[in-house]
């Protein structure tokens, strides 16, 4: 059962350079061809790059072990992204912390209860601006999932 307490636990805040390498390599690994994100000398992140922050997150920087969502009952049920501005571009530094923001429950649909964990990850740049936020939602069931025939 998910650890309703952990709302509001914080993770040690990390650094994530942006590199231009690896914003090439993600935009291949996910099929886009688009040329902001290949052939410029300074592409910039697909926005969905931001996941790769999990990559890059130690242990102490991700409070989601605080959640103690069941691993035979957890699915990953959304991901967000928001911008406040235009997207980073590779050699830029990114500060990223993430936090616990909400953890609630909610009746499902085949009649068991469900219980949503909700993780914010901001990612600041080196003037210290807001430049973007990730907002993940994890899902634990009532009951593991079971094969139907």
């Amino acid at each position: 059962m998910a650890n309703p307490n952990a709302v509001g636990v914080e993770g040690v805040p990390f650094d994530l350079d942006v590199e231009r390498g690896k914003i090439r390599e993600f935009a291949v690994a996910t099929g886009s061809t688009n040329p902001d994100y290949v052939d410029r000398e300074q592409p910039v992140i697909p926005p969905t790059f931001l996941t790769t922050t999990l990559l890059w997150q130690s242990p102490e920087g991700n409070p989601w072990e605080a959640v103690e969502l069941d691993g035979k009952r957890g699915l990953h049920a959304e991901q967000q992204y928001e911008f406040f501005g235009p997207p980073p571009k590779a050699g830029t530094r990114l500060r990223c912390t993430s936090r616990i923001a909400d953890v609630y429950t909610k009746q499902g649909r085949r009649g068991g209860e469900m219980t949503f964990a909700v993780m914010v990850t901001d990612f600041v740049d080196e003037t210290g601006r807001l430049v973007a936020r990730a907002t993940m939602t994890g899902v634990e069931t009532a009951r593991p999932a079971t094969e139907e025939s």
